[in-house]
Formats: structure tokens, sequence, C-alpha cells
């Protein structure tokens, strides 16, 4: 399925590929490559809260500052919250950029090979093969609870109620 219009980069319209989620379902299975290259799973993270955050690239000004806030939001949520940000960039510029920029709260994932998120969660972007940026927030029971896709491209998520949306399942 393809949603043309759904979202806009710089104002110009851009189709996402996959139906979209929503709060209330169960959040997709995905497998995705960890930074050495191992497969992760959503479903490895089950019994926790996970906040999960999807950009474009870590490599540009917005998704630095979108993964840095959460990063640093970490701290103040406990064990019980796993904070997983997912791009199309490769595990070892993930690594890379999370060794640069003191990362150490976030777990990054790539969804560089097989696109197996960005379809599920209907955020792969067709036009630039990249995922759109959104915020989703996953219980315990793997319920979506929260879920915001960003309008447009370059402007920042609502950090602020994704935050609440997981202290309220603590």
């Amino acid at each position: 399925m393809e949603r043309e219009n759904a979202i806009t980069f710089q104002g110009n319209p851009l189709t996402l590929v996959g139906d979209a989620v929503s709060v209330g379902q169960l959040a997709p299975d995905f497998t995705a490559a960890a930074n050495d290259l191992s497969p992760y799973k959503l479903s490895d993270d089950k019994g926790k809260v996970v906040i999960i955050s999807a950009v474009p690239s870590l490599d540009t000004p917005v998704c630095d500052t979108q993964t840095q806030k959460f990063n640093e939001a970490a701290a103040s949520l406990g064990d019980g919250v796993e904070i997983v940000t997912v791009s199309m960039d490769l595990p070892f510029a993930q690594a890379r950029w999370c060794g640069a920029a003191g990362v150490d709260q976030v777990k990054t994932v790539s969804d560089y090979n097989g696109v197996d998120f960005g379809n599920k969660y209907g955020l792969l972007i067709k036009e630039l093969h990249l995922l759109a940026r959104a915020v989703l927030v996953v219980d315990q029971n793997g319920t979506v609870q929260y879920c915001q896709l960003v309008s447009e491209v370059t402007n920042e998520p609502d950090y602020d109620s994704a935050i609440d949306a997981v202290k309220k399942l603590l």
C-alpha cells in the first residue's frame, strides 16, 4: 500500500509505503541490524516499554537532535524502558555517530537490509528510500500506546508527549 502526500520534505509532498501503525494495535515485530550486524528484533525487548524513534539519517541536524534528546531522557526513565532509534544508516555509520556524539543510552539499529521496519510500520519514504520521522511508544505487552508521524521531515517530534506516554506506563 502507498499513501501519497502523507508527509512533506521542505514542503514537497512524499509518499509513504506500507500501512500506518496506530495506537491500540500490536506493534509489528521487525528485524533490523544492530551496530555489530547481529539481528535486532523488537520482541527482544518484550516486557519493557520501548520508545521507537525513526529518523531519516543520524548525520543530519534534526535527527542528531532527536537522538540526543532521547539519550538525555533515558536517564530519568529507568531500566524498564528501552529507546531504539531506527534509520537507514549503515550499522558502522551508526556506531561511529554514537561514539562521536556520546550517545550511550539509545540503541541504534539499521533498516538498510530489507526495510522490514519501514514496510511494517508504513514509514518508508518511497521517493528517498529513507524512513520518515516518527516516534512510537510500545508498552510492556507489545501494544502501541503512542504514535506521532511528523508531517514535515525537517521538523522535530513532540518529545514531551512521547515521554509523558512512557511515564504513564511505568
